[in-house]
């Protein structure tokens, strides 16, 4: 019989302390009781009370619409950055931009929403722009802090690009506007799929940031949740965590198993 080493157990201990508050929370989102804590039987009505909740379902769209358009406008933001991060020459100009764009990534969340509100209240002052907060300032929010992240993961990935590819193309007659588009961007595009991913991810999440930047008619599902588990959590929220579970353990399984569909394409003869 084959001994267990030690890293194995703390493999499995490790494991254990990720895994099982999950498989607690999704045992108990079947939980017949209205309190959380004390099993009361299996039943799946909280599922259809979650459906019933229009404030729930609300704020799950808005926070899907908010997180695609964040991530969406971070990739064209942070690939800009990441261009000049890498590609122009060394200068106290490159160094202090670099430094301006990696420091959302130390910057305290409460201090950036804090910055972002007085920035949207000075600009409703002089500019009567944005007249409430709301989805669009939102946007913006998580646009620019998102924006940090996709620049780090495109930056590196431009790092290791071979540039002789980019010359060699532009002393064919390409522009180097055509070159980007047609050559760096489908080189990149791994880079680029991980950075959206990333900061759909960051911005569906996010609490501090949105909850400053947000206002009544922009209501996070983050949020809700918030303020649902201050007043005292709801089976409710058990059977949305266990779809949110469920729906990301999907698109992992989906992903390995294209991963390793296109591995065996690869590895297979060619007639």
């Amino acid at each position: 019989m084959k001994k267990l080493s030690f890293s194995s157990v703390m493999l499995w201990f490790g494991l254990f302390f990720l895994y099982a508050p999950m498989l607690i929370l999704v045992i108990y989102s079947f939980n017949e009781s209205k309190l959380v804590t004390v099993w009361g039987g299996f039943s799946p009505k909280w599922y259809g009370e979650l459906f019933k909740d229009q404030q729930i379902l609300d704020a799950v769209w808005t926070s899907l619409r908010i997180a695609f358009y964040s991530s969406t406008m971070a990739v064209i933001i942070g690939t800009m950055a990441a261009f000049v991060m890498t590609r122009f020459k060394r200068s106290w100009a490159k160094l202090t931009l670099s430094n301006m764009i990696t420091a959302p990534l130390v910057m305290p969340e409460v201090i950036t929403g804090l910055s972002l509100l007085l920035l949207f209240v000075h600009m409703a002052d002089l500019l009567g722009w944005p007249k409430e907060r709301g989805m669009l300032t939102v946007w913006i929010a998580h646009s620019t802090f998102c924006a940090a992240y996709v620049a780090v993961v495109v930056s590196s990935r431009l790092r290791e690009l071979d540039m002789s590819i980019e010359e060699a193309a532009m002393d064919l007659g390409a522009t180097p506007l055509k070159t980007f588009f047609l050559i760096t961007v489908p080189m990149i595009s791994p880079a680029l799929v991980a950075g959206w991913l990333l900061s759909f991810s960051l911005s569906l999440d996010d609490l501090v940031i949105a909850s400053f930047a947000s206002g009544p008619g922009a209501t996070t599902l983050p949020m809700v949740v918030f303020s649902s588990v201050r007043l005292g959590v709801s089976p409710k929220i058990n059977a949305l965590a266990t779809l949110i579970i469920l729906c990301v353990s999907l698109i992992a399984f989906l992903s390995w198993y294209m991963a390793r569909r296109a591995e065996q394409r690869e590895r297979m003869p060619l007639n």
